[in-house]
C-alpha cells in the first residue's frame, strides 16, 4: 500500500497554492473546477500531494489543532531564517527530542501544522 495524498479544505486556494509552493517548496501538479463553486488543486513532491480544495459552500474550514504535516529539510536554522523573513511566525519549536532529530512548526493560512524537520 502507498499512502496518496492528504487533502486539506481551504478558505483561499490561490493563498493556499502560494504558502505550499513558496514556503514548502511543493509543485501545483493540477487544478481543476470540480462542479459549481468548487475548485481542487493537487501539490506534489516526491511522488506524494496534497490536495487542496476550496468550497464556496464550505468556508468554515475546520482544522483539528492535532494534526500536522511534516516536511524535511536540509537545514533548519536556515528554513527557520527564510520562515522568519516571510513574515511567518514559528507556532513552536525548535524541539529536538533525540540527538538525530530536530523541528518545528508553523501554520498554513487554514491553520494546518506544518512541520519542518531535519534529521541530523
Amino acid at each position: 500500500m502507498k499512502f496518496s495524498w492528504c487533502t486539506i479544505m481551504v478558505k483561499d486556494l490561490n493563498e493556499s497554492i502560494k504558502f505550499y509552493e513558496e514556503i514548502v517548496g511543493l509543485k501545483l501538479n493540477r487544478r481543476f473546477n470540480a462542479g459549481p463553486g468548487k475548485e481542487i488543486a493537487f501539490m506534489e513532491t516526491g511522488g506524494t500531494e496534497v490536495e487542496l480544495i476550496e468550497d464556496e459552500d464550505n468556508k468554515n474550514v475546520n482544522i483539528g489543532k492535532d494534526i500536522s504535516l511534516g516536511f524535511e529539510v536540509e537545514n533548519l536554522e536556515k528554513m527557520m531564517k527564510f520562515i522568519k523573513e516571510k513574515s511567518i511566525e514559528i507556532e513552536s519549536g525548535p524541539i529536538q527530542p533525540n540527538p538525530n532529530v530536530k523541528f518545528f512548526y508553523v501554520l498554513d493560512p487554514n491553520g494546518v501544522k506544518i512541520q519542518f524537520v531535519e534529521n541530523l
